[in-house]
């Protein structure tokens, strides 16, 4: 199982940006789609970006026109670019497959993003 783990988290204002970024252990980007999935308190983890193999992108309603994410096979890594944050985003981070398959990768961590009013 390849190992996933993200970076890039923190606190931030309303109307703020930033850049999340997810590491694996193995090559698995090149063969999978892969997303950003995040779980704010009390709520079901719920995938927020996606990005297939061929590059192709597809956003959950939430976050399109905000959020941007990219891929760099090469470096084994998938990226996040998060702008004008709401409070609404803050949440726990996570990347993975898409689906996931446990079979593949392992969940990571996560990383914090907190945005304040």
């Amino acid at each position: 199982q390849v190992q996933l783990v993200e970076s890039g988290g923190g606190l931030v204002q309303d109307g703020g940006s930033l850049r999340l970024s997810c590491v694996a252990s193995g090559s698995i980007f090149s063969t999978n789609a892969m997303g950003w999935y995040r779980r704010a308190p009390g709520k079901q983890r719920e995938l927020v970006a996606r990005i297939s193999s061929g590059g192709s992108t597809n956003y959950a309603d939430s976050v399109k026109g905000r959020f941007a994410i990219s891929r760099d096979n090469a470096k084994n890594t998938v990226s996040l670019q998060m702008n004008t944050l709401k409070t609404e985003d803050t949440a726990v981070y996570y990347c993975n497959t898409v689906p996931e398959d446990s079979e593949v990768a392992t969940w990571g961590q996560g990383t914090q993003v907190t945005v304040s009013s």
